[in-house]
């Protein structure tokens, strides 16, 4: 086939931090495909159509892609962050491996992109120096005793813990859950990390401790990654200014007998 797809990640915010080869993805293809708002960051170019979608289709908007590629376009699938975590890139392989067979030999390629998590760890210090994980919070594709079930074994494990998706108008309540979950296995001065919109204007990064973050986990939305730190992970204080979090490389003490019961 002379058509191609390339799934590309437009990072979380800032044209800066988008990279060279994904600027170069979008500036050669004939077609985009994407969410309206993640179409809306990439500007107009002659000759270029956008093909704008909800929120809630990926797999429909990710055979569109294929079809559009399997009659010979070039085309771009944008997706926010990284296209391969908890974003497009699976999408478009899931509708690869169910849809017609053809569409096996079109040339596709990912370009990746810096996703929330490391955007925020960026902005906030290093708080995934140490051993860390991503969980996505949204039961639409699992059930919520799975999205438990993983919690916990990250918790147990004293993983510094990501939290994707962790708040919706359909969903409000299960971010206040997860973080009483962490109240089980994390000291109530844990520090957790609100970063809302990283990398755009109304950017809002907050530091909190665990026991004030279930409090404030009413005022977390879609475009908030919330972070869990780990049993090390510390503060620096800096006067007036926000703290550095960081989590140091080197665990002096294991978790395994303390992390249980902490308030």
């Amino acid at each position: 086939m002379t058509g191609s797809l390339t799934i590309v990640g437009l990072g979380p915010g800032t044209a800066e931090w988008m990279t060279p080869a994904a600027q170069a993805a979008l500036d050669a293809a004939s077609d985009l495909v994407g969410y309206g708002p993640y179409l809306d960051r990439v500007p107009e170019q002659e000759g270029r159509t956008k093909h704008a979608s909800d929120n809630r289709v990926e797999i429909e908007r990710a055979t569109h892609a294929l079809r559009l590629a399997a009659e010979g376009r070039k085309v771009a699938v944008v997706s926010g962050g990284d296209p391969g975590v908890f974003a497009m890139a699976a999408a478009v392989f899931e509708a690869l491996e169910a849809g017609e067979p053809g569409w096996r030999a079109i040339s596709i390629a990912v370009e990746p992109g810096i996703t929330a998590m490391l955007a925020a760890a960026a902005k906030a210090g290093a708080p995934l120096g140490g051993d860390f994980c991503a969980i996505s919070l949204s039961d639409n594709l699992k059930p919520w005793e799975v999205v438990t079930a993983r919690l916990e074994a990250a918790l147990a494990a004293d993983f510094v813990i990501c939290l994707y998706n962790p708040i919706s108008k359909a969903r409000p309540w299960q971010l206040g859950a997860a973080l009483e979950l962490a109240a089980g296995h994390r000291e109530g001065r844990t520090p957790v990390l609100f970063a809302r919109a990283v990398g755009r204007p109304d950017e809002n990064l907050r530091v909190l401790a665990l026991s004030e973050a279930i409090t404030a986990a009413g005022t977390a939305d879609m475009a908030t990654l919330v972070m869990i730190g780990a049993s090390g992970t510390r503060l620096i204080a800096r006067g007036k200014e926000r703290p550095y979090v960081y989590t140091p490389r080197s665990v002096t003490k294991s978790p395994w007998a303390t992390s249980q019961g902490r308030t």
